[in-house]
């Protein structure tokens, strides 16, 4: 899907013809490396076309949905989208209670004291969690960072951290909060790039 979406947009910046570009976003998001390809890439289109974004969410554009629709000049969410989600996750679980109790032993060997970190193998320990919190905390900055640079003068720093608590939000919650600038279905984010550039007629 990123390779398809870069391939699509590398056409779309060499068309002259192309004089805005409509995205409609439709996940509940992904990886973070993903959602940061796919969000630089339009970035790099904008860069090349200087043409008008806008990003219309659909279904669910939650977490990295949220952060490449971010990238775009505009965001409309339809009525019953489901967005927000701002925040990273790493999930880890621990089945060596479970080992004990049908007695399978944990044998790891490992090069260093960090390097089975996560493994579901063994109880978490503290500096363990100390370092995963720290990889979270570094990519949740990051995340932020793309939000506050897409919605500038929307918010501070200390107001987006309060709403990016990684809670989903409805349309018109988004709209409260200044995470989307409108709400609308795909016709009207057609209409609103065709105004932005200066068309009347666009397939």
């Amino acid at each position: 899907l990123t390779a398809r979406i870069k391939e699509e947009l590398d056409l779309a910046s060499k068309d002259d013809s192309v004089k805005a570009l409509v995205l409609r976003i439709n996940t509940p998001g992904g990886s973070v490396t993903t959602s940061d390809i796919i969000s630089h890439e339009i970035e790099v289109f904008k860069k090349k076309r200087k043409v008008p974004v806008v990003a219309e969410l659909m279904d669910v554009a939650a977490s990295g949905g949220y952060y490449i629709a971010s990238s775009a000049d505009r965001i409309i969410a339809h009525p019953t989208t489901v967005t927000g989600s701002i925040g990273v996750v790493a999930i880890s679980v621990s089945a060596c209670g479970l080992m004990e109790k049908i007695g399978i032993t944990n044998q790891t060997i490992k090069s260093g004291p960090l390097k089975d970190i996560g493994s579901p193998l063994k109880a978490m320990t503290e500096e363990e969690r100390r370092v995963l919190q720290s990889v979270v905390d570094g990519m949740y900055e990051r995340f932020l960072d793309k939000v506050a640079a897409g919605r500038p003068g929307m918010f501070t720093r200390d107001e987006l951290r309060k709403i990016a608590d990684g809670r989903v939000y409805t349309a018109s919650q988004a709209l409260d909060l200044k995470l989307v600038d409108s709400i609308g279905y795909l016709d009207d984010s057609i209409e609103w790039a065709k105004k932005t550039a200066g068309v009347k007629e666009a397939r």
